[in-house]
């Protein structure tokens, strides 16, 4: 690995506002093509690690999921030289066998959303990534190695269904969406996956389960139970941090993720020099197109 840039991230959901293992603290406040980032990005060390941790609520959690600048988000990890990323969300379970506490390494994401930015590519340049596995197989696999090393019960596999928010899901939509067979349901993931693709970071999530949505009765979510279950996931999460982030900086990156544009680039590179877009995105793109910049 580049020892020269910060290449592992970790994006912390509710709860998740900082990393007590972290040391040498620097904050850092980026400014991106695409407005700021949640929060400042806070890069620093575990074990010897370089690694950087951004609060996508924003510390103090005054960030909704509708307002959160994905782009800036991950444009800005990106601009550190992040190439593997791990989020964590706290998402309601749309099954039985998957309960409160339990962590569940999604290989899925359905979007239900309706008003975000989803896309780096626009205004002249145009990108269709695949997004048939929409997570890294090698990072959810190292995910599953670190809590099974942990002792944390977990679910390797499952759909990530993305609301709106922030209002949590009527008893309608969470009955629809336990028909369809999702697996759990939260409100951040989506467009964060389709942009990592799109920036070719290896990325990959843990949900942290505090709630049974509002489908199971005697059971239904509230702010409250969230913020209680929320608690008792952080610790785990911590250890999960500290046992994966050694993982990540032993592995070499073969996956498919670092090139995930080579072949979903549609724009001619004529039209890219001409296109006022492309200072945005010459950070994405550089590695295609420089040889035909002015």
């Amino acid at each position: 690995m580049n020892k020269k840039f910060i290449e592992i991230a970790f994006i912390g959901g509710s709860g998740l506002y900082e990393i007590d293992a972290l040391e040498n603290i620097i904050e850092k406040d980026i400014n991106t093509p695409f407005g700021k980032p949640s929060d400042k990005v806070i890069t620093g060390t575990i074990n010897g690690t370089k690694c950087a941790f951004l609060s996508r609520h924003a510390r103090g959690h005054t960030v909704n999921p509708s307002e959160i600048n994905q782009r800036a988000n991950i444009y800005a990890l990106k601009s550190l030289g992040v190439n593997q990323i791990v989020s964590f969300t706290a998402s309601g379970s749309l099954k039985d066998e998957i309960k409160p506490k339990d962590f569940v390494i999604p290989d899925q994401i359905f979007d239900r959303t309706k008003n975000r930015p989803s896309t780096f590519f626009e205004k002249g340049i145009v990108a269709h990534v695949s997004m048939s596995q929409p997570f890294c197989e090698r990072i959810r696999d190292l995910i599953h190695k670190s809590v099974h090393e942990l002792g944390i019960s977990h679910h390797h596999y499952g759909t990530y269904v993305c609301i709106e928010g922030p209002q949590f899901s009527t008893k309608a939509e969470s009955e629809v969406n336990r028909q369809a067979g999702f697996s759990i349901v939260g409100m951040t993931l989506f467009p964060e996956a389709k942009l990592a693709r799109e920036a070719e970071i290896c990325y990959a999530n843990i949900s942290l389960i505090t709630d049974y949505d509002v489908w199971k009765e005697g059971n239904e979510v509230t702010n409250n139970s969230v913020i209680k279950t929320v608690a008792m996931n952080i610790e785990n999460s911590r250890k999960v941090i500290r046992n994966l982030i050694e993982k990540l900086s032993l592995r070499e990156i073969k996956c498919t993720c670092k090139d995930s544009l080579k072949t979903s680039l549609m724009t001619s590179p004529d039209k890219v020099i001409s296109s006022s877009y492309y200072k945005n995105i010459s950070l994405l793109i550089d590695k295609y197109y420089k040889n035909s910049c002015p």
